[in-house]
C-alpha cells in the first residue's frame, strides 16, 4: 500500500482536530477546506458575539483566523502550536455576516512556521489580516494515529 498523500494527510488531520475541537464547534464555525499548509474556515455572526457597538467583538474574529492558522500549520500531522499572532481588524462584522478566512503558509523551516490568515465577508470585504507564528513539536503527531 502507498504512503497517503499530503492530501490524505490533511484530511485526516482534519477529521481528528475537529472531533476534539470544542471552540471552533462551540462557535458554529465550518472547517471548508484543508490542504498541505492551507486552510478556510467559515463563521456566521450571531447576535452573541456582538460587541457593545452592536459589531462582532474584534476577538472572536481574531478566534475565527486563529482556527484557521490551526488547521494550516498541523495539516501535515505534527503536533503545532501558536507561539504567537498578531491581527489588524480593518472592518466591522455585522450581524448575521458570514466571515471567511483562509489561511496560507508563508513559511515554513524547522521547528517554526509563519502564517497568513484573511478574514473576508460574504460581499468579499476584507475585514481583518492575521499572521501568525508557529512552533512544531517534532515527532509527536497532531492527531492520534488511525485504528
Amino acid at each position: 500500500m502507498p504512503p497517503p498523500s499530503p492530501q490524505q494527510i490533511a484530511d485526516r488531520v482534519r477529521e481528528g482536530m475537529l472531533a476534539n475541537d470544542r471552540a471552533t464547534k462551540a462557535l458554529g464555525m465550518e472547517v471548508l477546506e484543508v490542504g498541505p499548509g492551507r486552510a478556510v474556515l467559515r463563521m456566521t455572526v450571531r447576535d452573541d458575539m456582538l460587541n457593545g457597538h452592536d459589531i462582532c467583538h474584534g476577538g472572536l474574529i481574531a478566534t475565527l483566523a486563529d482556527s484557521s492558522f490551526a488547521y494550516a500549520c498541523n495539516s501535515y500531522d505534527e503536533l503545532t502550536v501558536a507561539s504567537g499572532f498578531a491581527i489588524d481588524l480593518l472592518a466591522p462584522g455585522r450581524p448575521g455576516d458570514v466571515l471567511t478566512a483562509t489561511c496560507v503558509e508563508v513559511s515554513r523551516s524547522g521547528r517554526t512556521g509563519l502564517y497568513d490568515a484573511e478574514v473576508r465577508n460574504q460581499r468579499g470585504e476584507r475585514v481583518a489580516m492575521f499572521r501568525g507564528r508557529s512552533y512544531t513539536a517534532k515527532g509527536r503527531p497532531a492527531v492520534p494515529a488511525a485504528r
